[in-house]
């Protein structure tokens, strides 16, 4: 049987969608991987918990109840206390920062440091510093797996690193961020405004309370970087990408675009020669891509000699992107032991 010790640090809904997950398919993965995933270390942003193995149930419960694992284990940034935990792979939950990719970029290049496989949630350190991260990880010889970075459940790195070694891929271009996808849907199917549809993301748990980074494009714009450097080996960060959001996307412009046959999507795209681009785009109907609707996202990788390959899936969710984290878990374990 082998082990997976895990550290978790970001106890937000990914975190606790994984601790939701563990705590329903830790045995599953025993029993079908002969891996013993265990949790042995828990921090969110007022405290640490460190135990042999962490009930994942009682996690939740004491996040529930309590507030912060503070209140059972201690006070302190989990930084310092990295190197005194027993873990095998760190797995980064943090809030996105797209400036300086902190805190989660410091936890991960620690995490490297140490000797410790890394698997990541957060888009802020891939998109500001992704060829820095590899570069240390290839160095110290660990691992670093991010397939939740980049449209929750749908599958995009894995595919391409197991799948289609056999092609080159010349561009990637898609509907990256279930948030806007939901909008824009909601504003074609009822006509309502920017505004109100946001208004209903937001009451439906779908937005964040301050939706600006999805609105804007950046949330996207991360992604683009993140597959750009990781599936076209380009050295690229968030500064190198021309975003345009949907702030001036109004009813009546998705109106006319449904009349001519189109629907308005947020599309980011790469090419391998270092163009990286997020703008609204008008897509024609019978287009793959313009047939994702609500909160699902989809990818078309552009190949040499396959033609074009298309993934989707919902790029919303707690625990769809806690089963992405928990895919790249797995991988590790089951590669590297």
């Amino acid at each position: 049987m082998r082990q997976a010790r895990l550290f978790v640090i970001g106890l937000g809904a990914v975190g606790l969608g994984l601790m939701r997950l563990l705590a329903k398919k830790r045995d599953a993965y025993a029993r079908e991987f002969g891996i013993d995933v265990r949790v042995v270390g828990v921090a969110d942003s007022r405290g640490v918990w460190v135990k042999n193995d962490l009930d994942p149930a009682e996690v939740l419960k004491v996040k529930q109840e309590l507030g912060t694992v503070a209140e059972v284990g201690e006070s302190g940034d989990a930084l310092e206390v990295m190197e005194d935990v027993e873990f095998d792979v760190l797995v980064e939950l943090t809030p996105t920062d797209i400036e300086t990719g902190e805190p989660g970029l410091s936890h991960i290049m620690k995490a490297i440091e140490l000797g410790r496989h890394v698997v990541t949630a957060n888009k802020g350190p891939l998109a500001v510093a992704y060829g820095e991260i590899m570069e240390a990880a290839g160095e110290a010889g660990v691992v670093v797996r991010y397939e939740a970075t980049a449209g929750g459940a749908m599958p995009v790195f894995n595919l391409v690193r197991e799948t289609l070694k056999s092609v080159n891929i010349h561009s990637i271009e898609g509907v990256l961020n279930g948030t806007v996808n939901y909008i824009l849907t909601r504003m074609e199917e009822e006509g309502i405004s920017l505004k109100d549809a946001i208004a209903e993301a937001q009451s439906r748990g779908i937005a964040e309370a301050d939706p600006s980074m999805d609105i804007e494009g950046w949330d996207t714009a991360c992604k683009v970087v993140i597959l750009a450097n990781a599936i076209l080996g380009l050295d690229c960060t968030i500064k190198d990408v021309d975003v345009t959001g949907i702030e001036d996307i109004t009813p009546e412009a998705i109106r006319i675009a449904e009349e001519r046959g189109y629907r308005i999507k947020l599309i980011g795209r790469a090419d391998s020669d270092g163009e990286l681009s997020v703008r609204p785009c008008l897509v024609p109907k019978s287009d793959p891509v313009a047939k994702v609707r609500g909160v699902m996202n989809v990818v078309r990788l552009e190949t040499d000699v396959a033609g074009d390959i298309y993934v989707s899936g919902r790029g919303a969710g707690p625990l769809e992107t806690a089963s992405a984290v928990m895919s790249d878990v797995l991988s590790i374990a089951e590669s590297v032991g």
